[in-house]
Formats: C-alpha cells, structure tokens, sequence
C-alpha cells in the first residue's frame, strides 16, 4: 500500500491497455485558506496492490489522529472494504473532514486488515 495527499487524481488507460494514474498536488503540507479555526477536507488517495497469491478481499482503514502515536487522539476515521483481482491494484481515496483549532500536523494512520501501520504526515500552515 502507497498513500498521500493530493489535490486531485485521475484514472486513465494508457497504451496496450495500461492503467495511468495522473496525481495533481501532490503534498504533505499547505496554506490555511483562512485563518484557524478552520475545516479542511485534503484527499489522500490510496494505492492497495494485491499480489498474486492473495485472496484480493480486504478491509482498509484510515485513522486520522493529532500525533503520530496510536494513542494520539482521534480526529476522524474511515473504514472501507475493497476487492481487488489477484496481481493487481485498486485505488481508494478518502475524504475527511478535519477540524484545525490551529495550524500543525495531523497523521493518517493507514492499514489493511488489522495488518502494521503507515503513517503520512499532513501539516496545515498558516494562510499567506
């Protein structure tokens, strides 16, 4: 699994019947449209690759929380399942609506199944 926060994706079909995945804004960081508090909602898009021998069913789960520890204080939370063919992979993208009282850092927390954690760090700064 590959996660990080964008602006925008779109899927396409490329030659010989390729999938391309164009990422716009691409980031880990940005500009507070306004000055805290605020409510944004960035996208974090998701990449699950399924390896041949898998059984291409699971359940990916985000966790958005204040710090980078498990028993930082949850902000958000988003749980979906997915099915994916064997040796293949499947895009999810998640949308959270995250309160900011001020600017920082806030992490999702990212695992399939009860499996390890990846943790992408998100910083909100303060507007120009």
């Amino acid at each position: 699994m590959s996660a990080l926060f964008v602006e925008n994706y779109v899927v396409r079909q490329a030659n010989g019947g390729a999938t391309r995945i164009d990422l716009q804004g691409a980031m880990f960081s940005m500009a507070a449209p306004r000055p805290a508090p605020l409510t944004i909602d960035p996208h974090l898009v998701a990449i699950i690759y399924c390896a041949p021998d898998e059984p291409g069913q699971g359940i990916f789960e985000v966790v958005f929380r204040s710090g980078i520890g498990e028993d930082a204080p949850s902000l958000a939370r988003n749980v979906s399942p997915f099915t994916v063919d064997p040796g293949k992979f499947t895009l999810r993208l998640v949308r959270a609506e995250l309160d900011f009282e001020d600017y920082g850092q806030i992490f999702a927390h990212c695992r399939i199944d009860r499996g390890p954690w990846l943790t992408i760090p998100f910083t909100l700064l303060p507007p120009l």
